[in-house]
């Protein structure tokens, strides 16, 4: 970094404000008050999705709620990660794992803070060592008021935060789209798996509605072979990549996080996938066991122990509608019930999932069901990789601006657009 900025104690800039400690007679007394916790502040962002209450006096109130513009950050969690309260909900206070921060001089902003806190603990590590790591790692009052921070001229935190700023609601504006196109195949698949395309009358089954034309038939009837993957330990380094449930994303195989196993030919010949294999998840947590996904390309990997290989009869049951039905929340929610469970961990095994009974449209109907969920997963994949490609802007952006390696005027230049994603 150069000398153009000034550096001060934060505590020099802003007034700490302690939150109030939960306890039971917090949790069980009267005039409840909402508050704030550490799992309420995201980076540049408060979370208001659950927020807790607890019994507050008048006196608490006055010292411990929240004004809009008020700068959070955490003293546990991810220490140092900070936000602002912009005042959506009137009255609002804050546990003690959280610190207020309040200016104290006339020429800051303080969500120029939240953006130079942010490239300082995930980016530039120039305040590793300020969080307690003996116990439970924290970020203390006397550690978070003594940190130097910069002080650059107000114009150029407000360009700072509005350069910045764009990048962020963009980013939202991403997120959201993808949140709408989720709600909206979660809605498509409960319409096209209970009333099809052709507008049949339905019939109530054991499964429930469906069209009449429909049939319900167990997966082992329409399967040439439900087969455990290979039982061998993975390493950092081998002949052939060994999928793992981690490798499943949103019903489709991904090449992630991989570990490697040297095994012969031969017996990668056995477990070696193909494109339409479906790899159902038979153990993990509760929540997660019977994920599925689908193999789209072809790759030179095996799989593990931990999942069913589902291989269909290509000539009454297309793998991707398969692959999709069970993917299903509604399939999701009868699989579980034929999981065994035990501490941590739930198991389905492939004779249980041989008896599982799914709808069975004729075989067009199948492709039309597919190829409307096909295309909003292409909407949700297009979204999400713009989504990605923001956030790496956003990232170097931030380590740029915070080093000053590039100033906030040097943005309006043409050459300097140009060399942005």
């Amino acid at each position: 970094m150069s000398n153009a900025w000034t550096w001060h104690p934060i505590g020099e800039l802003f007034e700490l404000g302690a939150g109030k400690t939960m306890n039971a007679a917090a949790r069980n007394g009267p005039s409840k008050t909402p508050f704030l916790r550490t799992s309420n502040v995201l980076w540049d962002e408060i979370d208001l999705t659950t927020v807790d209450e607890m019994s507050m006096s008048d006196h608490e109130l006055s010292t411990k709620s929240l004004r809009q513009g008020d700068l959070l950050v955490c003293e546990g969690g991810e220490i140092g990660r900070a936000a602002i309260w912009n005042g959506e909900i009137e009255i609002m206070s804050f546990q003690n794992h959280l610190h207020r921060l309040r200016p104290i001089v006339s020429d800051i902003e303080p969500r120029f803070y939240v953006f130079f806190l942010q490239s300082a603990f995930t980016q530039l590590g120039i305040f590793e060592g300020a969080g307690n790591k003996t116990t439970i790692p924290n970020l203390s009052r006397n550690r978070l008021s003594e940190l130097q921070v910069p002080r650059p001229p107000l114009s150029e935190q407000q360009a700072v935060n509005a350069v910045l700023g764009q990048v962020r609601d963009a980013i939202r504006i991403q997120e959201q789209i993808i949140a709408v196109a989720q709600e909206l195949k979660r809605a498509a698949m409960k319409m096209l798996f209970t009333h099809g395309v052709r507008g049949e009358a339905q019939k109530e089954t054991e499964i429930g509605l469906m069209p009449e034309g429909w049939e319900v038939v167990p997966i082992g009837d329409l399967a040439h072979q439900l087969q455990y993957g290979l039982s061998v330990r993975g390493e950092k380094s081998g002949r052939y990549p060994i999928l793992r449930m981690n490798c499943q994303q949103d019903g489709k195989v991904v090449m992630r996080d991989l570990q490697y196993v040297n095994i012969d030919e031969e017996t990668a010949g056995v477990y070696r996938v193909h494109p339409g294999d479906i790899l159902f998840n038979r153990t993990n947590s509760y929540e997660l066991v019977g994920r599925t996904a689908i193999v789209e390309t072809t790759t030179d990997a095996v799989f593990a122990s931990y999942l069913v290989r589902v291989l269909v009869n290509g000539t009454r049951l297309d793998p991707r509608f398969l692959n999709h039905y069970l993917n299903w929340d509604d399939a999701q929610s009868r699989l579980k019930q034929l999981a065994s469970r035990a501490v941590g961990q739930s198991n389905i095994s492939a004779g249980k999932l041989r008896t599982f009974k799914i709808p069975v449209p004729n075989f067009n109907e199948q492709r039309e069901i597919i190829a409307t969920l096909d295309a909003i997963d292409r909407k949700i994949d297009l979204h999400r990789r713009k989504r990605a490609v923001l956030g790496e802007l956003f990232k170097a952006l931030l380590h740029a601006l915070m080093t000053e390696e590039m100033g906030v005027d040097e943005l309006a230049k043409p050459e300097t657009m140009d060399k942005q994603p």
